[in-house]
């Protein structure tokens, strides 16, 4: 008979769960929602008693200051910011995913991008990805794109094709492309 890890799952008591979610977070911080999916994983999550075990492990961690989504979003946002050089509505998208909640995402990402350039923010993240002036449509199509994904506005990435002296039929093409940054 073969051995099933699946069924013979450990049962954790509450101190045993709360020492697992410090650990968790003492490896890197996570939002509220991140901590719920990794603690749901440790205990019966459809029972009753686990749902309540994983609800007080979360306002425990969050009474002693181990767990705050707006200083997770703050810190972020601010992260994203600086070391990969990425656009507001990236940023914003990557942290909706994390699970933070859409009004601490407003907040963190504005007090984050707060007197930045977004024209200066999208020539960081070309210097950083080393894109250089597009030679010919294909290129400046593609880089187009990956500034959109970044999370740069349409308008931004057309004053920098513009100040690149892109040919203007190349822009009105763009111009109808699908809007890959959400506006």
């Amino acid at each position: 008979m073969a051995f099933d890890r699946r069924a013979q799952k450990k049962l954790y008591s509450e101190d045993e769960l709360y020492e697992y979610a410090v650990g968790a977070l003492a490896r890197r911080m996570r939002t509220v929602a991140e901590l719920k999916r990794l603690l749901r994983a440790r205990v019966e999550a459809d029972t009753e008693y686990g749902q309540t075990l994983v609800e007080l492990i979360i306002r425990r961690l969050k009474d002693n200051g181990y767990l705050n989504d707006s200083q997770y979003a703050a810190y972020f946002s601010a992260l994203r910011r600086d070391n990969q050089k990425f656009g507001r509505r990236r940023i914003a998208t990557d942290l909706k995913v994390k699970g933070v909640h859409s009004d601490l995402i407003d907040k963190a990402v504005n007090a984050a991008f707060e007197g930045v350039s977004e024209e200066k923010q999208a020539r960081d993240f070309l210097r950083r990805k080393r894109l250089a002036k597009p030679r010919d449509q294909k290129e400046t199509a593609r880089i187009f794109r990956q500034l959109a994904r970044a999370g740069f506005s349409t308008k931004a990435i057309f004053s920098i094709l513009k100040k690149w002296d892109v040919d203007d039929e190349i822009l009105s093409h763009l111009e109808d492309e699908p809007d890959l940054s959400g506006t």
